[in-house]
Order: C-alpha cells, then sequence, then structure tokens
C-alpha cells in the first residue's frame, strides 16, 4: 500500500479535505473566484486519484474512471442549481438527493469493488471530497462548521457529550452482550494513534455528513429536537451491516443513542470539531477496550 504512487494519490485526495478543513474561508474564496467551467467541471479531476491506485495495481477499469470523474461533476451541477433555487436555504430535494447517494454508496460499499484490496479508504475520501465542494464551495451551506482548527471549547463540548453518553452506553451494552471490557493497556502511542486516526478519518467525515449537513439541512424544515432524534435514528441505521452479516439491532441502537450525543455536540455551537471529539473518543474507547 506504502507505494510513492499511492502516497502521491492519497495526497490529492486528502488535499481538498484538509484545505476545506483548515483554511474554511480562504477554500470557499478560492472555489468562487474560479470560472464556471473551472467549479463545476473541475471536480472531475477526482478520478485521478482512482486511476493513480489502480492503474499499478492491474485493476483499473474505465467505467470506474468515468464514475470517479462523472458523479462529482454531477453533485456540484445540482448543488450550484439547488443555491440558485433555495436562496432561502430551507432544504431543498437535490440536497437531500446528494445525500443519499453519497450515504448509500460508503455505507453499502456500492464502489469499494473498483479498488484494490486493503485501499477502499479511497473511495470514502474521494466521495467526502466530491460533498465537501458541492455543499461548501457550491451550495455554500451555512452554519455547517467545519473548521477542524479546534479550540478548547470544542474539546469542552465533545468531553461533556461523551461523559454523558458512555454511563448509558455502558450499562446497555453490557447487559445487551454488545460491549465487553477488556483491561488490556495498550500504550500511549497505541491509544493516541487510534484516536487521531479515528478522528480524521471517521469521525470528521461522518459528523460532516450526518450533522454538518443532514441535521443541518432537517432544522430548516423541522426544528432543532425532530432533526436532531431524526438523524440519530439515521446514524443508527447506517451501522445495521457493521461486524455482522444480518441486521445488527444492537449496534443500531447503540449507535443512534450515540448519535444523539454527537448530535447534542454539534449542535451546541454547530462545529464539526466538537462532535467529532465526541465521536472520535467514544469510538477509541470501544476499539480499545469494550469491543
Amino acid at each position: 500500500m506504502l507505494t510513492p504512487v499511492n502516497l502521491a494519490a492519497a495526497l490529492l485526495a486528502l488535499l481538498p479535505y484538509l484545505a476545506a478543513a483548515f483554511f474554511p474561508r480562504r477554500f470557499c474564496a478560492w472555489a468562487r473566484v474560479l470560472p464556471q467551467w473551472a467549479r463545476l467541471g473541475g471536480p472531475a479531476l477526482l478520478c485521478v486519484p482512482y486511476a493513480l491506485v489502480a492503474w499499478p495495481a492491474g485493476v483499473f477499469r474505465w467505467s470506474w474512471l468515468a464514475l470517479y470523474a462523472a458523479l462529482p461533476v454531477a453533485i456540484a451541477l445540482l448543488l450550484d442549481h439547488t443555491r440558485r433555487a433555495d436562496a432561502d436555504e430551507r432544504g431543498d430535494w437535490r440536497d437531500f438527493l446528494v445525500l443519499a447517494v453519497l450515504g448509500l454508496a460508503v455505507d453499502l460499499r456500492w464502489f469499494e469493488g473498483a479498488w484494490p484490496a486493503h485501499t477502499a479508504v479511497f473511495n470514502k475520501v474521494l466521495l467526502l471530497d466530491a460533498g465537501v465542494w458541492g455543499f461548501l464551495a457550491l451550495r455554500q451551506l451555512e452554519d455547517v462548521g467545519f473548521d477542524l482548527r479546534l479550540r478548547l471549547r470544542d474539546a469542552t463540548i465533545g468531553l461533556r457529550e461523551l461523559a454523558l453518553y458512555v454511563p448509558i452506553a455502558l450499562a446497555l451494552g453490557l447487559s445487551l452482550g454488545f460491549l465487553h471490557l477488556h483491561g488490556h493497556w495498550p500504550g500511549v502511542t497505541a491509544i493516541a494513534g487510534a484516536w487521531l486516526f479515528t478522528f480524521f478519518f471517521i469521525a470528521v467525515p461522518e459528523e460532516l455528513f450526518f450533522r454538518g449537513w443532514l441535521q443541518n439541512l432537517l432544522e430548516r424544515r423541522m426544528g432543532r429536537t425532530p432533526a436532531l432524534l431524526l438523524t440519530s435514528v439515521l446514524f443508527g441505521l447506517a451501522h445495521f451491516n457493521k461486524r455482522a452479516t444480518h441486521f445488527n439491532w444492537r449496534y443500531v441502537l447503540l449507535a443512534a443513542l450515540a448519535g444523539f450525543f454527537y448530535g447534542r455536540a454539534w449542535r451546541r455551537e454547530r462545529r464539526v470539531g466538537a462532535s467529532a471529539v465526541t465521536h472520535a473518543s467514544v469510538d477509541a474507547l470501544w476499539s480499545l477496550w469494550l469491543r
């Protein structure tokens, strides 16, 4: 996996994600001064990391290349039109169509067959890039809170929601046989590594999708509490096929409950970083001591 070509592909794939996360104002301002053909056609370049990874591995297919070029452009076209059609930002059917396609593609692993073994994470990052460009640069959706220049307040809010969730999750998870306590101490380096990997590659993408985009848009239609509850349920259902070959209702239940506290963390100050702190901490605790 750690070939020079794969590393170059990873840098290209991560560039839009990290640029939007750490330079949000500059990223959006730069996108707005591009000519229209570049704003709408530029996302086709997201097919390049696929070609770089798949070609040397012998799994390259022109059909997959076309998909990774065309789907981001289609998302850009839809969301650019949505910005003009939904001036009051109450949420438009095109917003939810894009979210449905992105969410189902990741959750049901529609495109992972395009990738060599152990590189399917590229699929998730490229779809995230397409959403970031569409919703932030073109749709210009407000109050997303995608800014990973973390503040002390983000950690305070995130850890408070963690403290509220953990006792409930422990009692419920242990009683259902879903959680299992382990006393092994993996070491500070392993703990920090697990948390950082989870934060950047699991928690932030999922929090941006479910809270920054989905809950944000649903609030405009339904109000704060219904949006929080519905997003939590959908987040739970997104875990129905995790670590099981059947409908894993225990995972769904614990994930939906977790989603409630993640949603509370995000909406406190509308910061993806805050809910991602809660999310990454929960996942790290589970993977290291409770799985």
